[in-house]
């Protein structure tokens, strides 16, 4: 199976979420027929945004969000799982459009795959990344209190995906200050630069990460 991937740099979050969603649309129209393409991956940075999933509490945005303005940081309620969480500069986020039926994959095993491609990419630069029970996305195995380094929320409909994770990179972890990160009062945000204590190459990290989803997925994933 192929997965398509476009590399779409610098977009702003509702441009790409209309992309999003017009290529998730033709997914589900195409359903059923014949095909070697299993979808789309789409990796990007987004100009400093917050988003709340359906699922989410609004008190977890701990500033207003005249102050979100003030900071030049959008906010928006989206169609995801998951509670709120940041995106921005430094950060990798992508976006999995796929057709789990085709791949052979259920969407537990997907969310499990996502993460296991975050954690050996992060394996690369020294980083123990894991999960925590009940909480979704890539930790710091055994950070006390836990750093989340990967956010992940999803959304599927007829065994088809949209939305996907954030890996924070260089990201300015300040950002994360006024959420509560995907709901959890007591814990916080990293990178890799975080815990690295210094630079890394955001295409070495993006190769990294498309390497790993590969594999996790089973799946050939080549840029038209």
């Amino acid at each position: 199976m192929f997965v398509e991937y476009r590399d779409l740099h610098q977009m702003d979050y509702k441009t790409c979420w209309d992309y999003q969603r017009a290529l998730f649309d033709t997914l589900l129209q195409h359903k059923g027929e014949p095909s070697d393409q299993a979808g789309y991956l789409l990796l990007v940075e987004h100009p400093a945004v917050y988003t709340l999933g359906k699922s989410g509490h609004s008190e977890n945005l701990l500033v207003s969000e005249e102050y979100l303005r003030q900071i030049g940081a959008d906010f928006y309620h989206i169609d995801r799982g998951g509670d709120i969480t940041f995106h921005g500069p430094g950060q990798i986020v992508g976006y999995p459009i796929l057709d789990l039926e085709r791949i052979g994959l259920s969407l537990r095993d997907y969310i499990d795959s996502i993460e296991g491609a975050i954690i050996d990419t992060v394996a690369h630069y020294g980083i123990r990344g894991g999960r925590i029970e009940g909480a979704s996305g890539v930790w710091i195995e055994g950070a006390r209190p836990a750093r989340k380094i990967c956010a992940l929320g999803v959304r599927a409909s007829r065994y088809v995906t949209m939305h996907g994770f954030a890996l924070n990179v260089s990201t300015d972890l300040r950002y994360f200050t006024h959420i509560n990160p995907c709901g959890f009062a007591d814990r916080g945000a990293t990178s890799i630069e975080k815990e690295i204590g210094h630079a890394v190459s955001m295409d070495e990290v993006k190769q990294h990460v498309i390497n790993e989803l590969s594999k996790k997925l089973n799946v050939k994933i080549y840029k038209k």
